[in-house]
């Protein structure tokens, strides 16, 4: 759901300061749904690599595949076929190293957004084993190395690498990010200024518990190294002024101004002109819009928009919520984080409870507890307690919210079931990553071909 498909791309003479929050506000007629979007791997299926973005069986055939056999509309950058929008609404896209993106419509329960992923998914998977791949959910590419990966050729993507290098050490992990990870993510609706201050707070507050529960990133060039999750390590070290919490979102006041305050204050990494994608840093938003761009014009609305994506934190603020801190799951559990962040986010109780649970600590204990989490999982601290202690407390008032929604017709009677693996994960004291660390030196005899079998969405029959 890209806040610029979201939006018209209206233009205006001039933008001005006073129209920037309208970014961050509730459409008219706007309802409760849940966006889901899935990131997975497409990996040889015996050595485990990531397929390459040309050739008879890379990425672009995978695309060129779907467009014959299930219809819908090419997506471009350039001369680059980069995804593919199906008839249903359904948006399959590639990420910067060819990781594959489903993109769900929005649904109003949970069991109808489980069901249309999962068709589309295992659809995907049939096709993908026709060229010998496998698709692979999680929280990165398991076996492929950041200097040899693939990459797909967009200009945007070069671009954005050349922005991060300039930034030094504190750029280093965007490479690893663009090119290796992959996550699950939930987009949520706000209905008004309060509503979007009551759900952003309780879900960057959550952020990192729910990240440290759901560490599922152990695996770098095919070797344990200690770390659970490599993905959140190096999100953190892909620009620190658009990584972690939104800047307002644990202070009070809480509101649109806020937001938008914080954004014009960040640089602007890229621009697309009418020739094209260009480096638009290391000047901040408000600079461009007082002062314009290099090549004599003002900031417009898309401007905006595109500033607005290109801030990476643990929530992305827009006129819905997207979730973005944890790792993806492995497949049969990915709808226990749709069902976490639904269940804590749209049952007023239980998100009201959520923020009395977490509402006194401090935003430098949140960075604190982020910057621990990919190394220590479960044992991370917030403050003087525990993600395992604090991670049944949410999932307590996650289940009681998919239950009260359950009783008010709004879910499906499995809905609450969606949350069973994250109660194990408590039960048992090992996470995902734990689980595929201890899988990876026992079941799976350290061969990536045993991984990608264990790990691959099922091909639909």
């Amino acid at each position: 759901m890209s806040t610029q498909e979201q939006h018209s791309s209206r233009s205006r003479p001039r933008l001005r300061v006073p129209d920037l929050p309208e970014a961050f506000l509730a459409p008219p007629g706007a309802r409760e749904r849940i966006g889901l979007e899935v990131e997975a791997g497409v990996l040889d299926e015996t050595t485990g690599l990531a397929a390459p973005y040309g050739g008879p069986h890379g990425m672009a055939a995978l695309l060129r595949q779907v467009l014959r056999e299930r219809g819908g509309s090419p997506r471009w950058a350039g001369e680059v076929l980069t995804g593919v929008h199906l008839p249903d609404g359904t948006k399959l896209t590639l990420e910067h190293g060819g990781q594959l993106e489903y993109s769900s419509p929005p649904a109003d329960d949970l069991v109808t957004l489980v069901a249309a992923m999962r068709r589309t998914m295992e659809d995907m998977a049939a096709l993908a084993g026709q060229h010998g791949l496998a698709i692979v959910p999680g929280g990165n590419l398991p076996f492929d190395r950041v200097d040899t990966a693939p990459w797909v050729p967009t200009v945007r993507g070069g671009v954005m690498r050349t922005y991060f290098a300039g930034l030094g050490p504190e750029g280093e992990g965007a490479p690893h990010i663009m090119r290796l990870s992959t996550s699950t993510q939930t987009t949520l609706d706000h209905l008004s200024e309060d509503d979007l201050a009551s759900k952003l707070r309780v879900q960057a507050a959550a952020s990192p518990v729910v990240a440290a529960l759901l560490v599922n990133s152990p695996l770098y060039a095919g070797r344990l190294d200690g770390v659970l999750s490599h993905r959140c390590r190096d999100w953190l070290r892909m620009d620190p002024r658009r990584v972690g919490s939104p800047g307002p979102a644990l202070r009070t006041p809480l509101t649109a101004k806020a937001l938008t305050d914080w954004a014009l204050g960040l640089p602007m990494i890229y621009r697309h002109s009418p020739t094209g994608y260009r480096l638009a840093g290391p000047r901040t938003f408000a600079d461009h819009l007082r002062d314009g761009f290099d090549d004599g014009t003002f900031a417009g609305w898309d401007d905006w928009l595109s500033h607005l994506d290109q801030i990476y934190t643990t929530v992305r603020v827009r006129r819905n919520l997207e979730t973005r801190a944890p790792d993806g799951p492995p497949y049969p559990h990915i709808p226990a984080l749709p069902a976490l962040w639904t269940g804590l986010t749209y049952h007023a109780p239980s998100r009201e409870a959520a923020w009395e649970l977490l509402r006194h600590y401090t935003p430098e204990e949140t960075e604190a507890a982020q910057r621990a989490l990919p190394a220590d999982g479960l044992a991370t601290r917030l403050g003087g307690d525990t993600a395992r202690d604090l991670a049944g407390r949410l999932l307590a008032l996650a289940r009681a919210g998919l239950e009260a929604r359950v009783l008010a017709g709004l879910e499906q009677p499995e809905a609450p079931a969606y949350l069973d693996p994250l109660d194990e994960i408590l039960d048992t004291d090992e996470t995902f990553a734990e689980q595929t660390a201890r899988h990876w030196r026992t079941t799976y005899r350290n061969d990536p071909a045993r991984y990608v079998k264990a790990h691959r969405v099922p091909p639909a029959v």
